[in-house]
């Protein structure tokens, strides 16, 4: 028979055990409304900051073998969700009369030519509004300036070193306006290049692969994220950015690990879908997306799902964000 001190201890360690269940759950609260926050990309955050403008234009002189130092000269207009609702750009900005768009992919999408389409006419539009006496009717040609597209890609899908996705390639006949997106794989290894050109991105791209290998390992996220930012060699010039700004760091990696593991769930089941039905314009190796209907059901099931933007689907699915939310509103769930 067990004595009181027994019992007590018995009692003091289901305690604790309630204790340690209680404060897990609060911190995946937290970390769920945190979450909601931090919608940028880590990417976007360490290269399309204004306080880090010295890191863009390092990058931007590692892609195009220049040397420019002066960082008044380079303008940053990405565009913001909150002017215009239905687009959120990456990182674009204005440098010696060049409209650049940078976008980061952590998977592989043949349509970025499309989105940069979109991105393009937003900011030429923009750029058309702010200008003075920019007039596009008047009869003599206005100037603009001219646009880069790139594609920094560090995906687990393996990809060449450097591709070029065309506008055209989506056209089922022949058509007047082309848009070129020159993809740039910058996992570590690759481009070395370009890596070894731009310290911070090879800074970035040595922090990626430090988590994937902790994770390979057999460490959950939070703590694959963790060890990895620890082990930033002290010389990193991103390091005390990072470390002063841990939690945003952490959050926006969880937020990107979640949405390509959404993404790559549901083009899988968009795949299996598509050959079952046999949809003659169906999605091509699960990676296209084909009809309205297929798009909308992976619309669907990610608004079930939780945790993301209307945005964020309507541009990975490419539907209108008006139709996502109407999605949203007949299947009764609420969206960012």
């Amino acid at each position: 028979m067990k004595n009181i001190s027994e019992i007590i201890e018995e009692q003091n360690n289901k305690i604790r055990e309630l204790e340690a269940e209680r404060d897990k759950l609060l911190s995946l609260l937290e970390l769920k409304v945190v979450n909601t926050q931090y919608k940028d990309r880590l990417f976007k955050y360490i290269f399309g900051n204004p306080e880090n403008k010295q890191w863009t234009l390092a990058l931007y002189n590692a892609v195009n073998g220049t040397d420019y130092t002066d960082l008044n000269a380079l303008k940053l207009n990405t565009l913001e969700e909150a002017l215009y609702m239905k687009m959120k750009n990456d990182i674009s900005f204005i440098i010696h009369f060049e409209m650049n768009l940078w976008e980061h992919q952590s998977s592989y999408n043949p349509n970025m030519p499309y989105r940069f389409l979109e991105y393009a006419g937003a900011l030429y539009g923009k750029y058309a509004a702010t200008t003075p006496n920019f007039n596009q009717y008047s009869r003599t040609l206005q100037k603009i300036p001219a646009p880069k597209c790139i594609c920094f890609y560090n995906g687990t899908e393996e990809q060449p070193e450097s591709k070029t996705l065309y506008l055209s390639d989506a056209y089922s006949g022949k058509g007047d306006i082309e848009v070129e997106v020159t993809m740039l794989n910058i996992n570590f290894g690759k481009n070395k290049k370009l890596l070894e050109a731009c310290k911070p991105l090879y800074e970035y791209s040595w922090l990626i692969d430090a988590i994937r290998n902790h994770q390979k390992n057999g460490d959950e996220l939070d703590t694959a994220v963790d060890k990895a930012v620890d082990e930033l060699p002290d010389d990193f010039m991103i390091k005390p950015f990072i470390i002063a700004n841990r939690a945003e760091v952490k959050n926006m990696i969880f937020e990107e690990y979640d949405e390509e593991k959404y993404m790559n769930l549901f083009r899988e089941e968009g795949r299996e879908e598509g050959r079952e039905e046999g949809r003659e314009q169906g999605r091509e190796e699960g990676r296209e997306e084909g009809r309205e209907e297929g798009r909308e059901e992976i619309a669907a099931n990610l608004l079930r799902t939780g945790g993301l933007s209307a945005s964020f689907i309507a541009r990975n699915c490419m539907l209108s964000e008006e139709v996502v939310r109407r999605l949203a509103d007949s299947l009764g769930v609420s969206v960012i």
